[in-house]
């Protein structure tokens, strides 16, 4: 049957004069269709994507047939993790284009802007495709191509040259987002060095602390599906950990009859979907919550079962009243006589929140009970001094209710997390670098990572090599112009080896700049606390599988990939054979065949071996004749539990509990010196992983460790409180910390789709505060820190709390004048100078600018404007406990100075280093109870041997 469409006379004329197709032509006979008639698919079935057959969109009126292979893969453009499926044209071998996975049982088949814009970072024209070396001094701008043989003896012979003296502190990996699960611990151990450092202390240490406080576990888990009240301290319908999944669960929460409630300084696009939208002053989140806290004990809307038996109140009551009967209401009693003060009169003042509306977000959490939902990961938490009590006072909320663990509620995140068994496991190091762990931050979370330069500079130790991952200080950290003195000089760096697919402010100071794979060119088993069940994804090099799929093995990744780019898991394992290559070190042992005999390791086996003794899934690959890691490579996902509700109740095995002694007065369950559980009511209960088994209202840890006036949940007053502004003289609270929904910290400037949509940070004012200070959208102002200022233009909106400001993150990228390219979707061009010891500025010498290259789309930039680089002008804040970086800043704006330009950048470095001197004077240093570094309890990564707990 024809159809016909009748033409405007404004297309009649475009189609004479050849300007448009005459698409009517193109339809007057139905489109023929490729696949039999049938219902509509969301995706193609799996049984077709070895050979899936659509028409090229680009070739529109023209009808081209493309046959595809589909192979799986996971994003890696933020810590979700969520599924993608690679369409891989058959006849040319390249990737075409990303989709969703709709096996993948987090993200569903569902995707932010993010995951389909991994195809930009393929294609992307600067990117790395060889390792290079420096040819000229550190940070000159030079490089020449090496082989991956020369790169791995040399890099090989200094670490093996490290380990034969002993010099364990001096090799370290330093990585940022990680991207993977277990796989760097594995290596470091087997290698025999405390040589891990992470990015978690400028990222979530401060809620990360607040949650272990309470549990052990230091993150929550929320099942925002089936709750009945959402409290987000965060954007997590827009951006952050894990948005786009736990983005899908709260809008069919909401769509269930949940309620949502946002503690946001600014209208973000969450807030706006929110029912309650509490822009909260910067650092008064505590002071809120804690006030609907005392409602909810006041008006008894509290789970007093849950509280009965998993709280820690026995132990709360002996040591702050010894003089009463330790019974739940006395207990009660006296939790309703200490938050006293917390009333919704106080926390309105503090917070700017009216007390209607904080009385009656309480009562519904209250009514709520169970299946109340909450997260905080960054936002107030990593902003503050002391915003780790942000998060413990909104666990606090999960503790009254009782909706630790339940339906609708919030687990701790290990729960539904997976983790992999290995083929082989190294003992556990004999080394404390305290250039990670220093005895003056004894309970951080973890490694003082933003603080190794400024230890550097007081002679505390160096570093002969040193590997960055996924890591890119100089730009995402604060008071990067330290760290850019620090990377010049080889005395305190020996070797710098940059592992990055793409160029970044930091290699441009490394020694080796090797290209790793994005992700759809690399290994990667992950497993996140989405939702409340628990999965597995496969990230694997979609250009090798297909390879394989068409019957050519390739040895090593780097063959099937573009250029010569390799990925991590298969460079460590060639590095560590190489570092002992006759095995006298203890490190080659640890990479051979659990299959062959003395033979290494393949990248297959080390999968192999995991997917084998994943449960359920043989079982699962069984049902369809494949393998495991047959089935892991054609799905790329895998279910291991639908839901993991309760799990503190589950019960010590009887095997267990033979010879076990029970403590009468904590119930707690001890064999051989170890904890195994807890007694509840006469059965012995796993628990939390607290030392009480319980959840700590009451903490010992911060009374054996100096810190006797957190004991309870307490609000601690920010470094950027009311008190400390002097609004006469410009003072505001900058928020540096909120991020946009299509951008990854500093990792989408490769990313055109992503540029395009957002390139720009100006400085968020309230119209009030912008009339007040005479600044209208697009003046530019001066931007004072503590350690110098930047220069940005301002943006005038109803969408931010008056009396704050705001400037986002990802944005002010930069190449300097010697780096010829690197993100030029996204990069200013940048003249940096230290004009005198100390004293360092950068200026851009030209913004973002169409260019030649093979993509068409480069000579098509229309916008010019490549943002700020605020960061780089804030001082560190390490905050005394947690060791979070407190991100938030109090700033001193003015109108630009009339030799200001936009993007002007001034640092003294002899400044910053003086503000950590202050920081550090707030401290209280190990040892603590018996002599220890850290409390044995708590966690940390590349966890060593007991003993180098202890100061000797």
């Amino acid at each position: 049957m024809s159809s016909h469409i009748s033409p405007s006379f404004i297309e009649k004329i475009a189609e004479s004069l050849g300007l448009i197709p005459n698409l009517r032509k193109e339809v007057e006979e139905a489109l023929p269709s490729i696949h039999e008639a049938g219902p509509l698919e969301k995706y193609p079935p799996p049984e077709r994507w070895d050979d899936w057959t659509e028409y090229e969109a680009k070739s529109w009126p023209r009808r081209e047939k493309k046959n595809y292979m589909i192979v799986p893969t996971a994003c890696f453009n933020c810590e979700a993790g969520c599924g993608l499926l690679s369409y891989i044209d058959k006849k040319t071998f390249k990737v075409r284009k990303f989709e969703g996975n709709p096996y993948h049982p987090a993200s569903r088949g569902r995707n932010c802007a993010k995951g389909p814009a991994t195809i930009n970072q393929l294609n992307d024209p600067d990117r790395i495709l060889y390792p290079l070396k420096r040819d000229g001094e550190r940070g000159s701008g030079k490089w020449k191509r090496v082989s991956w043989d020369e790169v791995l003896d040399d890099i090989s012979a200094r670490i093996r040259k490290a380990l034969q003296e002993n010099r364990r502190d001096e090799v370290v990996y330093h990585v940022g987002r990680p991207g993977h699960e277990a796989y760097m611990d594995r290596v470091l151990k087997a290698w025999g060095v405390d040589g891990h450092n992470s990015h978690t202390n400028v990222c979530s240490a401060g809620a990360r602390f607040g949650y272990a406080i309470w549990q052990g576990f230091d993150r929550p888990s929320p099942d925002h599906a089936n709750a009945d009240f959402i409290l987000l301290i965060s954007a997590h319908l827009e951006s952050g950990h894990y948005f786009n999944p736990h983005a899908q669960r709260i809008i069919e929460g909401m769509m269930n009859g949940a309620k949502l409630a946002v503690m946001d300084p600014r209208l973000s696009n969450t807030a706006s979907m929110a029912d309650y939208w509490m822009p909260t002053y910067p650092g008064s989140e505590a002071a809120v919550l804690l006030a609907m806290a005392k409602i909810i004990l006041d008006e008894g809307l509290y789970n007093e079962k849950f509280m009965r038996n998993w709280v820690n109140w026995q132990e709360y009551m002996k040591a702050d009243h010894p003089d009463k009967e330790a019974t739940f209401e006395n207990f009660i009693e006296a939790l309703k006589e200490f938050y006293t003060e917390y009333t919704p009169q106080f926390a309105a003042k503090e917070s700017g929140i009216k007390e209607e509306t904080i009385i009656e977000v309480a009562r519904k959490i209250g009514r709520a009970g169970e299946r109340f939902a909450t997260h905080n990961w960054r936002s107030a938490g990593s902003g503050n001094l002391g915003g780790w009590a942000v998060a413990r006072c909104l666990h606090f909320l999960n503790v009254l209710t009782g909706s630790v663990g339940t339906v609708g509620g919030t687990m701790p995140s290990a729960w539904n997390k997976f983790k992999p068994t290995m083929f082989d496991s190294p003992p556990a190091v004999k080394f404390w670098n305290e250039l990670h762990f220093p005895n003056e931050y004894p309970l951080a979370h973890f490694e003082m990572s933003f603080l190794l330069p400024h230890f550097l500079k007081e002679g505390r130790g160096k570093m002969d090599v040193y590997f960055t991952r996924v890591f890119n200080p100089v730009w995402t950290y604060p008071d990067g112009f330290t760290w850019i003195e620090a990377l010049l000089d080889e005395n305190k760096i020996g070797l710098h080896i940059a592992l990055t697919p793409t160029w970044n402010e930091t290699a441009y100071y490394a020694d080796y700049v090797l290209p790793m794979g994005h992700s759809a060119e690399r290994h990667d088993l992950i497993s996140y606390e989405t939702h409340s069940g628990k999965w597995i994804a496969f990230r694997q090099p979609v250009l090798r599988e297909a390879a394989r799929r068409a019957g050519r093995e390739v040895e090593f990744t780097y063959q099937a990939n573009p250029g010569e780019v390799w990925e991590e898991d298969e460079f460590w394992i060639e590095l560590s054979w190489r570092i002992d290559p006759d095995g006298s070190l203890g490190v080659k042992e640890h990479f051979l065949s659990p299959y062959r005999k003395d033979e290494k390791i393949t990248i297959d086996e080390y999968y192999r071996y995991i997917f084998e003794h994943t449960p359920g899934l043989p079982e699962k690959a069984a049902e369809e004749g494949l393998t495991p890691l047959e089935y892991m490579r054609k799905y790329g996902a895998f279910e291991v539990e639908k839901t993991t509700y309760m799990m503190h109740q589950k019960t010590v095995p009887e095997k267990q509990l033979q010879d076990a002694e029970t403590d009468k007065e904590s119930g707690l369950i001890r064999k051989n010196g170890q904890t195994l559980g807890v007694m509840i009511d006469g059965k012995a209960y796993q628990g939390f992983h607290s030392p009480s088994r319980k959840q700590e209202i009451y903490s010992q840890t911060l009374v054996d460790w100096k810190w006797p006036e957190y004991r309870l949940p307490v609000y601690i007053k920010s470094h950027i409180h009311e008190e400390n502004m002097d609004r006469s003289k410009g003072d505001f609270p900058l928020v540096p910390t909120f991020r946009l929904p299509n951008l990854i910290h500093s990792r989408s400037g490769n990313a055109k789709w992503l540029v395009e949509i957002a390139h720009r940070n100006p400085l968020w004012m309230h119209n009030s505060d912008g009339k007040r200070l005479g600044l209208q959208t697009g003046d530019l102002v001066r931007v004072n820190t503590e350690i110098g200022y930047f220069v940005t233009r301002v943006w005038v909106s109803e969408a931010i709390k008056p009396g704050v400001v705001a400037c986002s993150h990802h944005i002010g990228r930069w190449r300097r004048l010697q780096d010829d390219t690197g993100n030029r979707w996204a990069t200013n061009t940048v003249d940096i100078k230290q004009e005198e010891k100390g004293k360092w500025r950068l200026r851009v010498v030209d913004g973002v600018r169409p260019f030649k290259s093979d993509d068409p789309d480069s000579a098509r930039i229309y916008w010019s404007d490549g943002g700020v680089h605020q960061n780089i002008t804030h001082a560190v804040h390490p905050d005394p406990i947690s060791g979070m970086h407190c991100w938030h800043q109090k700033v001193r704006l003015e109108k630009a100075h009339p030799e200001d330009r936009y993007g002007d950048v001034f640092v003294d470095t002899d400044r910053s280093f003086a503000v950590y001197k202050e920081w550090l004077k707030m401290t209280r240093p190990a040892p603590g109870p018996n002599g220890l570094r850290r409390p044995l309890w708590m966690n940390r990564p590349l966890r060593p041997v007991e003993e180098m707990f202890y100061i000797k």
